[in-house]
């Protein structure tokens, strides 16, 4: 999963962890060259909570994506919803802090909480095992950078550490953290063929 940026009311706390971002591409002779090294701009709270965060490090509007000269713009400087545009796909990474920081939040919203409009709340005739249950049209790369996570599907769960990846292929799913420290997840989703 990756949770989509909402208008946010406060700023992405101390504790979040800022990535130095190069983007790399084409002068007008057609040689290569970096276009930017800077730390990544696109850093959102997630549920307006400062230690719960994405940063956006790059969208594309299409697959296979094209690298010429004239599409070269940030269009993470938009806003950027959690399932990659049709035909697209993002990269970004997740910092989840421990699901108790969140949990009276979920609790107050009836126990089951909507990423975004692209995230569905899946229910698939069972009962919703976390409160981000969610699923999109898109096949997902997760991979956990630091900490630990359990992946927790509708069927079954497994623990996540750093160095693990996880292949999510449009499955109900939501990520839990039951540890008392953050874990930070790098994900690639790319937009994938309708289940149904």
């Amino acid at each position: 999963m990756s949770q989509a940026p909402q208008a946010p009311t406060i700023a992405p706390g101390p504790e979040i962890v800022r990535f130095r971002r190069i983007v790399t591409g084409h002068n007008a002779q057609g040689r290569s060259v970096i276009l930017s090294d800077e730390p990544c701009p696109h850093v959102v709270p997630i549920m307006n909570q400062a230690n719960f965060a994405v940063t956006n490090f790059w969208k594309t509007m299409a697959t296979p994506a094209n690298n010429g000269r004239a599409t070269e713009a940030d269009l993470c400087s938009q806003p950027t919803p959690v399932a990659p545009p049709d035909g697209g796909s993002i990269f970004r990474v997740v910092q989840f802090p421990p699901d108790k920081d969140w949990a009276a939040k979920a609790a107050a919203a009836g126990g089951s909480m909507a990423i975004d409009e692209t995230a569905k709340t899946a229910s698939t005739g069972g009962p919703v095992r976390h409160a981000h249950m969610h699923r999109t049209r898109s096949l997902d790369y997760a991979i956990v950078l630091s900490g630990e996570i359990w992946a927790v599907m509708d069927e079954g769960e497994t623990k996540m550490v750093a160095g693990d990846v996880l292949i999510q292929r449009g499955t109900n799913h939501a990520w839990a953290n039951r540890s008392g420290a953050p874990c930070v997840v790098a994900f690639v989703l790319i937009d994938a063929q309708p289940l149904d």
